[in-house]
């Protein structure tokens, strides 16, 4: 009998071991938010060990309610995060700049690296100027490549209301992008009911 997620879930509220293979389904994609949400390696994994740390302290009064586990570390991630972003009284945001670096590693034309490095930092602008519940939405697009009713369970919304939220989002994008004269960049707009 293969054992499903919810029946590891169950048998890691007594067996540690059991938590150990949880927790190893589930790391890369927690540090990936987090560290998509506070912009530096060092802190992602403090954030990471505490959101994991949370979740076994946790675990017994864990009660499925038909969304998926991942739902609930995300929940306990993004609380790791606010707390940390309070506890500091400064904001930090989204900071893509060591992959903008290894994607132009790739390119041999000075003029291309230029360009892409002046789209990259006018998006990342813009996409520091959103409200932290649609940068969340993107990162969880995006970085973790959820789909919408996954997204709407982190998020306590609708997949719906997610794939409006997601529209919107890339709309103003798109229009703050077009205001600064740089049309190259191509959202991925139009389709807004793929699923990931």
């Amino acid at each position: 009998m293969i054992e499903t997620e919810e029946m590891l879930v169950e048998r890691a509220k007594v067996d540690p071991e059991a938590f150990g293979i949880l927790y190893q389904q589930h790391l890369n994609r927690i540090y990936s938010y987090i560290y998509y949400r506070v912009g530096n390696h060092h802190d992602a994994e403090d954030l990471t060990a505490c959101t994991f740390h949370k979740a076994f302290d946790n675990l017994p009064r864990y009660v499925n309610r038909g969304a998926p586990f991942s739902a609930w570390l995300y929940k306990i991630a993004h609380n790791a995060v606010a707390n940390w972003h309070r506890s500091r009284s400064r904001r930090r945001f989204i900071s893509l700049d060591d992959l903008a670096l290894l994607a132009n590693r790739a390119q041999n034309d000075p003029d291309y690296v230029a360009v892409r490095n002046e789209q990259r930092a006018a998006l990342l602008k813009a996409l520091r100027r959103l409200p932290p519940e649609r940068q969340q939405l993107l990162i969880l697009k995006f970085a973790d490549k959820l789909s919408n009713e996954e997204i709407g369970q982190v998020m306590d919304r609708t997949e719906g209301a997610i794939k409006s939220l997601y529209h919107r989002t890339l709309l103003a994008l798109r229009t703050e992008m077009e205001e600064q004269g740089i049309d190259a960049i191509a959202l991925p707009l139009g389709d807004e009911d793929e699923e990931a």
